[in-house]
């Protein structure tokens, strides 16, 4: 496994590649998929993070891969956010993998979380989305899986699945908090430099 490069948006050119929508993957999962989607995790635990979509590593295909702990997987973000601190919350393995997700049903009830990105790097704001999801993908061997999502979990696949359609979490802000996010990231880029 390999770890890549997620694309930030203080660089136009990854910004470029992050707005784009990604395509569907056409046939079978292949070794060469789960290869992606290994480097992916390995990816994502590095940064750390819960979750990764192909297009934050430069891969425009409709595939994510989460980390969640079973708390957060059954529904229940309040069981989760107390457990973040826990440095057992980032060596967590308990990955899945979502090749071409759709959401195939979301509820009218709406759940407020404050989300962040690893291609918006330390900043966080509150963003509203359907507080249920019931969403159908293939998982690693290729199986057609479908399945409600609550909580923290509908968070972090609606999160991912927006990637896919070239929108990231700053764009549900009002236009003021997504340039002072674009600020603050490429402040920060600037003071790593």
């Amino acid at each position: 496994m390999t770890v890549r490069r997620i694309l930030t948006i203080d660089n136009a050119a990854d910004l470029a590649v992050l707005k784009q929508i990604s395509t569907p993957v056409e046939g079978p999962v292949t070794d060469e998929l789960r290869r992606l989607m290994d480097d992916m995790l390995e990816t994502m635990y590095d940064a750390p993070g819960i979750g990764l979509a192909a297009v934050q590593i430069g891969d425009a295909r409709r595939v994510i891969v989460m980390d969640l702990n079973d708390a957060e997987l059954e529904g229940h973000a309040e069981d989760a956010e107390a457990d973040e601190g826990d440095e057992a919350q980032v060596a967590r393995r308990n990955p899945r993998y979502y090749v071409n997700p759709e959401i195939v049903w979301a509820a009218d009830e709406l759940f407020t979380y404050e989300e962040g990105c690893l291609s918006v790097p330390e900043y966080f704001d509150s963003v509203e989305r359907p507080a249920r999801v019931r969403l159908r993908y293939l998982n690693y061997t290729g199986e057609t899986i479908e399945e409600e999502a609550g909580g923290l979990y509908a968070v972090c696949i609606q999160h991912e699945m927006d990637h896919l359609e070239g929108v990231l979490f700053i764009d549900h802000l009002s236009r003021l908090k997504r340039e002072r996010a674009v600020a603050k990231v490429r402040k920060n880029a600037r003071l790593a430099a």
